[in-house]
């Protein structure tokens, strides 16, 4: 199995969920995880910030009358298209821009999911794997499933649910 870690931080930076899936990994206190989250929370904010904004072609069609006689109807005497011209538009609000989404050293992998409600999956792999975004999908898709439709979970507050680690668990030591 090549995947260390999983930390979940909510939207306001706290450390809702820590799992450790590898025996051996050096042990970090409680604090340590709740430190640890909060700083990236700042980092990717910081760094979600600082991400330009590129510009995307954006093209814009250009009509040209044609040159008719007075006189005369014809169907062709509308207009024709002129090539395109090419815009760019600042900023794309259409693209919202993203802070830390991969941090990688000869030791681990760090990679970050952020969901549209602002909660971050940051996932602890070995360097050298492959598929990590559908590693984050099928987690995503679990505390879906097991966590957000509990009825006795409450949002923010720290992941208490057994199904979750157990599926998590078995699915992860299933693709090793």
């Amino acid at each position: 199995m090549s995947v260390f870690s999983l930390i979940i931080i909510n939207k306001a930076g706290g450390l809702v969920y820590q799992r450790e899936f590898q025996p051996g990994l050096r042990k970090l206190s409680t604090n340590d995880y709740l430190v640890l989250a909060g700083t990236f929370h700042g980092v990717h904010a910081i760094t979600r910030s600082i991400t330009p904004k590129l510009p995307l072609p954006v093209t814009a069609p250009a009509t040209t009358p044609t040159t008719s006689t007075p006189n005369a109807v014809s169907p062709s005497a509308t207009s024709t298209p002129a090539p395109s011209t090419v815009t760019h538009s600042f900023p794309n609000p259409g693209i919202p821009a993203t802070g830390l989404e991969t941090m990688e050293t000869d030791k681990f992998r760090l990679t970050c999911f952020q969901t549209l409600t602002g909660t971050k999956f940051l996932l602890f792999t070995d360097p050298t794997m492959t598929n990590i975004d559908v590693i984050m999908k099928k987690i995503y898709e679990l505390y879906a499933d097991f966590v957000m439709k509990n009825p006795f979970y409450q949002l923010e507050m720290p992941v208490r649910c057994e199904s979750f680690d157990r599926n998590l668990t078995g699915w992860l030591r299933g693709r090793a």
